[in-house]
């Protein structure tokens, strides 16, 4: 594996979605890389954007009922010694005990996590246009796009990310070739008053755009 193949793989480590021997190329390559070493101390900090990037959701109503239908049918695995008669209320009591067990914790669950995601927060979740997503930006201004879907850069170009403050020139924050869903790491920070856009440039990238953006970012 190259060099340039190795450091895309930044991402994907940090997510821990490398197989074993991606994992252990990647680590060794890791300790010898101070510019990937970085990147990981900075994805560190915003790896979790993955889980604010989309709005909150409800467990759906099959899982639930799948659980309790499953909760239903489970024996007991130890019945107190009672009557024989009292035994089938008492394994239909057990049972419906811990069905209602079940249905308290999912609902513990789900309220849980709703007020998670609802506390204040020190990730930013900023809109983007173009494309369906979010710019993921935390208070220290180390950010990710992530990008639900995004078509693969055309053959002999790539994606290139800008942060853009002002009237500044626009600043090279990262290439990526893009083909669905999508988790870029966004170089350097993003101060407020700034925005990230997305153009399409040469192999390679470019020092400046040389295109319309595709996407971009409300300010952060």
């Amino acid at each position: 594996m190259d060099d340039e193949a190795i450091h895309e793989l930044t991402a994907a480590y940090v997510l821990d979605a490398l197989d074993t021997d991606e994992r252990d190329a990647y680590e060794a390559h890791l300790a010898g890389c101070a510019r990937c070493r970085a990147e990981v101390g900075e994805l560190s900090s915003v790896s979790e954007a993955l889980a604010y990037a989309a709005d909150p959701v409800d467990p759906p109503e099959q899982l639930r009922g799948r659980i309790l239908e499953a909760a239903r049918a489970e024996r007991p695995n130890v019945e107190p010694l009672r009557p024989r008669w009292a035994r089938p209320a008492a394994a239909a009591a057990a049972a419906a005990a811990v069905a209602a067990c079940v249905a308290v914790g999912l609902g513990i669950w789900n309220v849980s996590l709703h007020d998670q995601l609802s506390k204040p927060q020190t990730l930013q979740r900023v809109p983007v246009t173009g494309a369906p997503g979010s710019l993921v930006v935390s208070t220290n201004g180390s950010a990710a796009l992530v990008l639900y879907r995004i078509d693969a850069a055309p053959a002999g170009k790539t994606y290139e990310a800008w942060v853009i403050r002002g009237k500044q020139a626009p600043v090279p924050a990262g290439l990526f070739s893009g083909g669905g869903a999508t988790f870029v790491p966004i170089r350097g920070k993003v101060k407020s008053g700034s925005a990230v856009a997305v153009t399409v440039e040469p192999a390679g990238g470019s020092p400046q755009p040389t295109s319309r953006p595709i996407v971009v970012s409300a300010t952060a």
